[in-house]
């Protein structure tokens, strides 16, 4: 087990979400899901996680195995055109995941064109600038989902554009 890990985890608190995204921030990103879905035929859904449960820090998951497990519980994968897309910040971790279902990824997008969507985040993150990032990220994956449309748009938005605190 990673003591510090552990610690970060269980120091970081309800308190240091309202001060990265407070709701504000949390009604910025949506506005800014829903302009970016306007753009290409992709769902996007924005999930921010304080710190995992003691459980799961226990058993050493992973922010990518918890983003996979995430992408499940919200539902991203049950669109028409398997075209949702998932960013996952832990911020505990300080680390962003991007899932994309079969019909986005399924070999059209390398994995380092998401990698450098969540490094994009990031940066921002380290620098403070938590909203900032966010938006950044989000355009980001638009520009992917533009360069690499996912098909058809399906019905009319799919997925809640409001993102979700865990």
């Amino acid at each position: 087990m990673d003591v510090l890990r552990m610690l970060r985890h269980l120091c970081v608190g309800d308190w240091w979400l309202r001060r990265t995204f407070p709701p504000s921030a949390l009604a910025a990103i949506e506005r800014a899901i829903r302009a970016c879905e306007e753009r290409h035929a992709g769902e996007i859904r924005f999930v921010v996680e304080t710190a995992l449960p003691w459980a799961a820090l226990r058993r050493g998951v992973t922010p990518r195995e918890r983003a996979l497990e995430v992408f499940a519980l919200q539902g991203v994968w049950d669109t028409e055109h398997n075209n949702g897309v998932l960013i996952f910040v832990l911020l505990a971790d300080r680390d962003v995941e991007i899932v994309a279902d079969r019909g986005v990824a399924g070999g059209r997008v390398a994995a380092a064109e998401w990698e450098a969507c969540c490094r994009v985040m990031e940066q921002h993150f380290r620098e403070g600038r938590f909203l900032q990032g966010a938006i950044a990220g989000i355009e980001a994956v638009a520009e992917v989902l533009r360069r690499h449309p996912p098909g058809r748009k399906g019905p009319a938005n799919e997925l809640p554009d409001a993102p979700v605190v865990l």
